[in-house]
């Protein structure tokens, strides 16, 4: 069976760690390399499955940063070598999208020299996940049209920055989004699962599951950049409803007829289809020349043909230029789809402008909330080995500063 991803983090006011690489090869970042003696540790500030994020300010700046250093079970069997290409690999992307204010700025990479581990240095971000912002406003009323609109200038506008430095993020979903100061900051964070456009394809499938573009789950070697505003589209209808749209649950006695090997992406490409409506050769001319789509229409069901996506956004929940912006990111057909740079010109961002943030109250107070059920996703195995992550003990940091 093919590996599954693992399990992405969810660390509020810091960042969430994915590890799958791409399908090519890691190039060495040509960023100096500081000491972990230049920091003073703070505090524990997050910690997932496979990561965990101190507070710690330098020594001479007195600069407060996030660092991150990647953390497995004790009978992992991968390699320091793979973890340092990973988080080398990770650290030049964040410093490929210097500059742009609503991605997580880069620090630098600092290493222990008492034992020569490598750690990941970020701009601290005080600031919530939109997953626990929207789980703390889940007994109210959703977000206003002009807030999620604000909202999406700046995620989109992030987004458009970093493709056109040919970064594609491929797991933008709430968790991976901060947001603080009243609406004011939005940024991306964690490019654990980012690839380089500059790479050849074949591109190997990742993400999380319920923001997975189509075309990915049906094995499209060579999809681009519009994956990410797939996943934007899907982010954009959480904030409008409060729920995830492409929730896929594994309850139907049915599916376990379906062969194991591509369960997971027929049980996605069913909860999609069933809002969207099933596409053809109509819709979208290259779908049968993918390499998943003769099985997968064996499988899904043929009856849904029209999309009911106005239906769960009318026209008093968003405006007819929201779902116009709304409807191009979610559109199946990749070729179809609209870029970040096409949507920033709707008429939805022109009038009036939406760069003022929205004022809404954040409670500091907000805590991660209890996890859904972790979609399952697969790896399409890629051209080369995947690069993958180690132990590093947590243990060390607290020897640094006695």
């Amino acid at each position: 069976m093919a590996e599954r991803k693992r399990p992405a983090a969810v660390l509020d006011a810091v960042h969430a760690t994915t590890t799958q690489g791409s399908a090519s090869g890691s190039k060495r970042s040509r960023t100096s390399i500081g000491s972990t003696d230049e920091y003073d540790q703070i505090s524990r500030i997050g910690e997932g499955g496979f990561a965990v994020v101190y507070k710690a300010r330098h020594c001479v700046t007195g600069k407060t940063v996030a660092v991150k250093c990647l953390s497995l079970p004790d009978d992992t069997e991968e390699s320091p070598d793979d973890a340092e290409a990973e988080l080398l690999r990770e650290a030049r992307f964040l410093e490929t999208c210097s500059g742009n204010p609503y991605v997580v700025g880069f620090e630098g990479l600092v290493r222990d020299p008492t034992n020569g581990d490598l750690f990941l240095a970020m701009e601290y971000v005080a600031a919530p996940s939109l997953h626990t912002f929207l789980w703390g406003r889940r007994h109210g009323p959703p977000l206003p049209e002009t807030e999620v609109r604000s909202f999406m200038w700046k995620l989109l506008s992030g987004a458009k920055m970093m493709h056109d430095r040919r970064v594609v993020h491929r797991d933008i979903k709430p968790a991976n989004i901060l947001v603080g100061q009243g609406g004011e900051l939005v940024k991306i964070c964690d490019l654990g699962l980012a690839i380089s456009k500059s790479e050849p394809p074949p591109y190997n499938q990742a993400g999380t599951a319920w923001y997975i573009a189509p075309e990915m789950l049906l094995g499209k070697p060579d999809y681009d950049a519009r994956v990410d505003t797939w996943s934007l589209g899907c982010v954009m209808a959480e904030m409008l409803t409060g729920k995830t749209l492409f929730l896929c649950e594994d309850d139907d006695e049915d599916d376990e007829e379906i062969d194991e090997e591509i369960k997971d992406e027929i049980l996605q490409l069913r909860s999609i289809f069933r809002v969207l409506g099933m596409p053809d050769k109509r819709t979208w001319p290259g779908l049968r020349s993918l390499p998943l789509t003769a099985k997968a229409l064996q499988l899904l069901p043929a009856e849904h043909k029209r999309s009911s996506l106005r239906d769960i956004f009318p026209e008093e929940k968003l405006s007819k230029e929201g779902f116009e912006v709304l409807q191009g990111l979610l559109t199946c057909n990749p070729n179809k789809r609209l870029t970040a740079a096409k949507a920033l010109k709707l008429p939805w961002f022109i009038a009036p402008c939406p760069a003022a943030a929205p004022k809404i109250d954040i409670d500091p107070s907000l805590v991660v909330p209890p996890r859904k059920k972790t979609p399952r996703i697969k790896f399409i195995p890629p051209a080369v080995p995947e690069k993958i992550t180690f132990t590093i003990p947590v243990a060390m940091w607290n020897a640094q500063r006695v």
